[in-house]
């Protein structure tokens, strides 16, 4: 009986081991279709003022610490119904303004902030895992879509950027019903964004890894294993990213796809500006 245990547990170690090499070889082959330009202008006002969406979850807490972290950003809101201990933090020193919200379909009291936002940071979401399935798609495509049709009522003049965090395997053409959700989302806004000033981008990330605040010591050793595919980003360099996507005008256009090795690429180059390389 325990040899056929060893045997079990070793077949499933080297399928685990095949999945693992796969994924790093289809990541490897597959993932970047954007490159920073070493001569592409950065406008130094399009994160002048920022929104994040989501910020009391790890993805979202990472797009704040980044937003909080740039000193080009003067603005900061953070639109939400509970606060986190960075909210507060940020709350506390006026870093953050926190705008407690309820209803994510509605943003008529906002109208006069909307108009002054320059880039948006769409972190807001949740599993599918036992999730009635018309709530999940209120969530990830109702939501959204509202929030920037309030956007686009409150102004339409450039710079504005939507960041939204869809993950790896969106698409309407895939057969999961999540993914078909986020992926008619991600069109539908930029269909409304076209002959605007306002660009779009969903972020279909692969694993991001929450900020050191906020994450396990054991994804430190789950990480490497991932990283020769460019299948892992930290939740702060995601919000780096959006934001030199953002200062970078028009070098992506409105609708694009932004895959894991995309967003490595833009952080990187983030990075590099701002002198934390």
């Amino acid at each position: 009986m325990l040899k056929v245990l060893k045997i079990g547990t070793l077949i499933l170690l080297a399928a685990l081991l095949l999945l693992i090499v796969g994924l790093n070889l289809w990541g490897a082959a597959t993932l970047g279709h954007y490159t920073p330009g070493a001569d592409t202008p950065r406008n130094a006002e399009a994160n002048r003022v920022v929104m994040v969406f989501g910020a009391t979850g790890s993805v979202g807490d990472g797009l704040l610490k980044a937003a909080m972290q740039d000193p080009q950003v003067d603005t900061l809101y953070a639109v939400t119904r509970r606060l986190s201990p960075r909210l507060e933090a940020g709350q506390a020193t006026g870093r953050v303004q926190v705008i407690l919200h309820e209803d994510f379909t509605d943003y008529q009291a906002m109208g006069d902030i909307l108009a002054t936002v320059n880039t948006v940071m769409w972190g807001l979401g949740t599993t599918s895992i036992g999730m009635d399935p018309e709530t999940y798609r209120h969530i990830h495509e109702d939501f959204p879509v509202a929030f920037v049709e309030a956007w686009l009522a409150a102004r339409t003049a450039a710079p504005m950027a939507f960041h939204y965090v869809t993950g790896m395997g969106t698409g309407e053409n895939e057969s999961a019903r999540w993914a078909q959700d986020k992926g008619r989302a991600e069109r539908r806004v930029a269909e409304m964004a076209e002959g605007t000033g306002l660009r779009t981008y969903g972020h279909r990330s692969a694993w991001i890894r929450p900020t050191e605040e906020n994450a396990h010591p054991g994804i430190y050793l789950l990480e490497p294993l991932l990283k020769p595919g460019h299948l892992v980003i930290r939740a702060v360099d995601l919000g780096r990213a959006m934001l030199e996507i953002s200062a970078r005008g028009d070098e992506i256009p409105n609708g694009a796809l932004i895959d894991n090795r995309d967003a490595l690429e833009y952080a990187a180059a983030y990075r590099r500006h701002a002198g934390l390389d």
